[in-house]
């Protein structure tokens, strides 16, 4: 890549890291390395922060325990935005009204890059994809780091790929609306769904922000799109890049494609779908995108082959726990949306046991209805437990049961379960009404399984 911006550009200048968790630390490190003068805020006191004292040492000025505007008596040049922060924050409210960059640490990891960048987005499917796209260029021997959502920064890891190295990144749509030159060598698009709107306010800035990732391609990078997704498509014709599609639902001339259990790349026979580990059609959807990255990136046949043939998901995403008395629960905590939730019961042709609930957005819940022809009993709790429940009597699911926590609602289901059942959380929500993340829930659920 060239011709990227430059963070030499920001020596002696002031840069506000707004927002002091993992990705601001990074930023925060980043920038006092390349000689930037750094206030770092954060609305908690500065006794709860944790790793200060190197950043202290190197002269970062740390204002914490609000947004105090006063801040911005010194001439701020850029500001670097904690993704998780709203627009409708007071410093992000006074940064624009000033003119003032507001970008994320995404945004300083583009300049540093200097090999392929991969980015991958989509309201469901991002980490799968991206953890089998990294799996695959170290099976072939290719030097490649993972980052972004999935583990460090971005931008912690940017400086260490070298020229011929690659960067395979999960990207969010809060990570990508704060991003101006952001230019991915591939960047892949693999779904939209209504999601964050209580982030984004509308569903045209969540589409917006997903579309940045492909909005400063050229003609030497590729967009990976989902041609069965009529968003994914419409954004296939709005930049400059080289289009390759993936479908599931029809064979495709180009790209990659799926017809009667073949997997086909540029229209010739890859692999059968027997051979892929994952399960579930959903997954089939991000087998198919990390098979088009593979084969831009000249991954082997045979490295494609090995690679999903042997991985069988990833933590927190349909992923087997345990068989139990003749019953198999599965963790799909990262199931944070109905689509998501959706898919993961179409996985299944056996009787399921659902787990569903957690932090209310305002979401419609009634679209879920469809999904639940083979849903036997339902188990459903926390702040939208009233709401599944109600999706569940217009399906008619037989047996429905709601509760306050996670831990109840495991007793629940398996109290309403049988053997050659499946045992199911795919919450098809936030975690955040009971629980920090989606990982620990999962892992609540877990522990909730085996205290049974």
């Amino acid at each position: 890549m060239t011709n990227h911006p430059s963070l030499a550009n920001l020596k002696n200048k002031t840069v506000l890291v707004l927002g002091f968790a993992k990705s601001g630390k990074a930023a925060a490190h980043l920038l006092v390395k390349h000689g930037a003068r750094v206030i770092v805020n954060d609305a908690k006191p500065f006794g709860e922060l944790t790793e200060t004292e190197e950043l202290e040492a190197a002269g970062v000025e740390f204002v914490t325990g609000g947004h105090p505007l006063r801040m911005f008596g010194e001439s701020i040049h850029l500001i670097v935005k904690n993704p998780g922060i709203r627009y409708d924050n007071p410093v992000v409210k006074e940064g624009l009204h000033r003119d003032i960059p507001i970008v994320t640490e995404l945004e300083l990891a583009y300049w540093l890059v200097q090999g392929s960048l991969v980015a991958i987005t989509g309201s469901n499917g991002k980490t799968t994809t991206t953890t089998v796209v990294h799996e695959m260029l170290l099976a072939d021997q290719k030097e490649a780091k993972i980052a972004g959502n999935i583990g460090l920064p971005a931008c912690e890891v940017a400086e260490s790929v070298g020229e011929n190295e690659y960067m395979v990144t999960e990207v969010s749509s809060f990570q990508l609306k704060g991003t101006i030159d952001f230019r991915p060598h591939i960047a892949v698009l693999l779904n939209i769904f209504d999601a964050h709107l209580d982030y984004h306010g509308t569903r045209a800035d969540y589409i917006q922000s997903k579309a940045n990732i492909a909005a400063n391609l050229s003609a030497d990078d590729y967009f990976v799109y989902n041609a069965d997704d009529q968003v994914a498509k419409e954004v296939a014709v709005r930049h400059k890049g080289t289009n390759v599609p993936f479908s599931v639902t029809n064979r495709l001339a180009e790209g990659a494609s799926h017809e009667e259990g073949t997997v086909y790349w540029q229209n010739e026979p890859l692999l059968q779908t027997d051979d892929i580990a994952l399960p579930g059609i959903h997954n089939l959807e991000n087998v198919l995108a990390a098979v088009v990255i593979a084969k831009l990136l000249d991954v082997s046949d045979d490295t494609v082959k090995s690679v999903l043939a042997a991985f069988t998901g990833v933590e927190h995403r349909l992923q087997f726990v345990k068989e139990m008395s003749g019953r198999k629960v599965y963790n799909d905590s990262k199931a944070t949306n109905i689509l998501a939730t959706s898919r993961a019961l179409s996985a299944f042709g056996q009787p399921i046991v659902l787990i569903a609930g957690g932090l209310d957005r305002g979401n419609d819940f009634s679209a879920l209805a469809e999904s639940l022809s083979n849903v036997k009993a339902m188990a459903v709790y926390g702040e939208t437990g009233k709401k599944l429940k109600d999706a569940g009597a217009l399906a008619d699911v037989p047996v429905i049961k709601q509760t306050v926590r996670l831990q109840e609602a495991v007793k629940e289901a398996y109290a309403a379960s049988e053997e050659g059942d499946i045992l199911l959380l795919s919450p098809a929500c936030a975690s955040w009404d009971q629980f920090r993340t989606f990982e620990e829930r999962g892992d609540c659920f877990v522990s909730a399984i085996e205290e049974l």
